[in-house]
Protein backbone atom coordinates (compact mmCIF):
# COMPACT_ATOMS: atom_id res chain seq x y z
CA UNK A 1 0.00 0.00 0.00
CA UNK A 2 0.92 3.09 -0.50
CA UNK A 3 0.69 6.81 0.81
CA UNK A 4 -1.65 9.52 -0.30
CA UNK A 5 -1.33 13.19 0.61
CA UNK A 6 -4.52 15.00 0.92
CA UNK A 7 -4.97 18.67 1.52
CA UNK A 8 -7.88 19.28 4.18
CA UNK A 9 -9.94 19.72 5.97
CA UNK A 10 -11.97 16.38 4.88
CA UNK A 11 -16.11 16.67 6.32
CA UNK A 12 -17.84 13.41 5.95
CA UNK A 13 -21.20 12.56 7.14
CA UNK A 14 -24.23 11.66 4.87
CA UNK A 15 -26.10 15.31 5.07
CA UNK A 16 -24.29 18.49 3.54
CA UNK A 17 -26.91 20.94 4.53
CA UNK A 18 -30.27 21.36 6.64
CA UNK A 19 -33.44 21.27 5.00
CA UNK A 20 -35.45 20.40 7.35
CA UNK A 21 -35.59 19.34 11.04
CA UNK A 22 -35.43 16.51 11.69
CA UNK A 23 -32.62 13.44 11.64
CA UNK A 24 -31.80 13.02 7.89
CA UNK A 25 -32.52 16.53 6.87
CA UNK A 26 -30.16 18.14 9.41
CA UNK A 27 -26.28 18.59 8.62
CA UNK A 28 -24.37 16.11 10.02
CA UNK A 29 -20.73 16.70 8.47
CA UNK A 30 -17.85 16.39 11.03
CA UNK A 31 -13.77 16.96 10.00
CA UNK A 32 -11.43 13.66 9.77
CA UNK A 33 -9.78 12.62 12.95
CA UNK A 34 -5.43 11.86 12.47
CA UNK A 35 -2.73 11.47 14.32
CA UNK A 36 1.51 12.40 14.25
CA UNK A 37 3.68 10.49 16.43
CA UNK A 38 7.35 11.07 17.04
CA UNK A 39 9.88 8.75 19.09
CA UNK A 40 11.98 9.81 21.49
CA UNK A 41 15.40 8.39 23.50
CA UNK A 42 17.01 9.45 26.84
CA UNK A 43 19.61 10.92 24.59
CA UNK A 44 17.11 13.44 23.52
CA UNK A 45 15.76 15.57 26.22
CA UNK A 46 14.68 18.40 24.20
CA UNK A 47 13.93 18.85 20.33
CA UNK A 48 10.56 18.88 18.07
CA UNK A 49 8.06 16.39 17.52
CA UNK A 50 6.12 17.43 14.40
CA UNK A 51 4.36 20.38 13.48
CA UNK A 52 0.31 20.42 13.63
CA UNK A 53 -1.45 21.62 10.83
CA UNK A 54 -3.12 25.73 11.39
CA UNK A 55 -6.49 25.56 13.19
CA UNK A 56 -5.94 21.79 14.63
CA UNK A 57 -8.06 20.49 17.65
CA UNK A 58 -6.16 18.58 19.58
CA UNK A 59 -8.37 15.23 21.24
CA UNK A 60 -5.85 13.32 22.69
CA UNK A 61 -2.31 13.24 23.58
CA UNK A 62 -0.45 9.97 24.81
CA UNK A 63 3.24 8.86 25.65
CA UNK A 64 3.92 5.15 25.09
CA UNK A 65 6.97 3.87 26.91
CA UNK A 66 8.68 1.10 25.06
CA UNK A 67 11.78 1.31 27.03
CA UNK A 68 11.82 2.37 30.94
CA UNK A 69 13.80 5.15 31.65
CA UNK A 70 16.60 4.90 34.05
CA UNK A 71 15.20 7.67 36.57
CA UNK A 72 11.72 8.90 36.09
CA UNK A 73 11.55 11.14 34.06
CA UNK A 74 8.53 14.11 33.41
CA UNK A 75 7.38 15.22 30.04
CA UNK A 76 5.33 18.37 28.60
CA UNK A 77 4.93 19.45 25.21
CA UNK A 78 4.45 22.98 24.21
CA UNK A 79 3.95 24.59 21.63
CA UNK A 80 6.72 27.77 20.42
CA UNK A 81 7.45 28.70 24.12
CA UNK A 82 3.96 28.34 25.79
CA UNK A 83 3.39 24.99 27.64
CA UNK A 84 0.40 23.20 26.45
CA UNK A 85 -0.03 20.27 28.50
CA UNK A 86 0.21 19.09 31.88
CA UNK A 87 3.67 18.10 33.00
CA UNK A 88 3.27 13.47 33.18
CA UNK A 89 5.99 11.56 34.64
CA UNK A 90 7.25 8.51 33.42
CA UNK A 91 8.06 5.42 35.33
CA UNK A 92 7.17 2.40 33.86
CA UNK A 93 6.36 0.69 30.57
CA UNK A 94 3.02 1.75 29.22
CA UNK A 95 1.25 5.00 28.03
CA UNK A 96 0.09 8.23 30.13
CA UNK A 97 -1.91 10.85 29.07
CA UNK A 98 -1.29 14.28 29.38
CA UNK A 99 -3.84 16.73 29.09
CA UNK A 100 -4.55 20.28 28.63
CA UNK A 101 -2.54 22.88 30.75
CA UNK A 102 -4.78 24.91 33.20
CA UNK A 103 -3.79 28.51 31.72
CA UNK A 104 -3.69 27.42 27.82
CA UNK A 105 -7.15 25.03 27.61
CA UNK A 106 -7.41 27.38 23.53
CA UNK A 107 -4.76 25.57 22.38
CA UNK A 108 -6.11 22.69 21.99
CA UNK A 109 -9.15 23.70 20.58
CA UNK A 110 -7.16 26.05 17.85
CA UNK A 111 -3.57 25.48 17.97
CA UNK A 112 -3.51 29.20 15.86
CA UNK A 113 -4.31 30.38 12.42
CA UNK A 114 -0.24 29.26 11.32
CA UNK A 115 0.88 25.69 11.11
CA UNK A 116 2.10 25.29 15.24
CA UNK A 117 5.26 23.42 16.00
CA UNK A 118 4.65 20.62 18.84
CA UNK A 119 8.85 20.87 21.11
CA UNK A 120 8.73 18.22 23.82
CA UNK A 121 10.74 18.07 26.89
CA UNK A 122 11.88 15.12 28.83
CA UNK A 123 13.36 15.71 32.63
CA UNK A 124 15.19 13.05 34.64
CA UNK A 125 18.34 12.43 36.44
CA UNK A 126 20.94 11.11 34.73
CA UNK A 127 19.21 8.90 32.03
CA UNK A 128 21.26 6.11 30.60
CA UNK A 129 18.13 4.40 28.96
CA UNK A 130 14.84 4.88 28.36
CA UNK A 131 12.12 5.38 24.85
CA UNK A 132 9.39 6.81 24.16
CA UNK A 133 6.82 8.03 21.19
CA UNK A 134 4.99 11.07 21.60
CA UNK A 135 1.43 10.47 19.96
CA UNK A 136 -1.18 13.92 19.19
CA UNK A 137 -4.74 12.55 17.70
CA UNK A 138 -6.33 15.93 16.41
CA UNK A 139 -8.85 16.95 14.31
CA UNK A 140 -8.00 19.10 10.86
CA UNK A 141 -9.78 22.03 10.46
CA UNK A 142 -9.44 25.45 8.82
CA UNK A 143 -6.79 27.65 9.67
CA UNK A 144 -9.36 29.54 11.61
CA UNK A 145 -10.28 26.63 13.61
CA UNK A 146 -13.57 26.50 11.52
CA UNK A 147 -14.81 22.98 10.84
CA UNK A 148 -17.51 24.15 8.57
CA UNK A 149 -16.90 26.14 5.27
CA UNK A 150 -18.05 29.17 4.41
CA UNK A 151 -21.12 29.82 2.43
CA UNK A 152 -18.94 30.27 -0.68
CA UNK A 153 -16.65 26.99 0.10
CA UNK A 154 -19.67 24.69 -0.01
Amino acid sequence: MGFATHLGPWRLGTVKDTTGSTAGTIENMGVTTVSQSADVVFGTLTGTAFVLPAGSQCTDIKIVTSTVFSAATTAKLSIGAVDFTTTGTVTSVGGISLTANATTPALWLNVGTTDAVVLFTLAGTALTTGAATIIITYSVRNSDGAANPTASQS
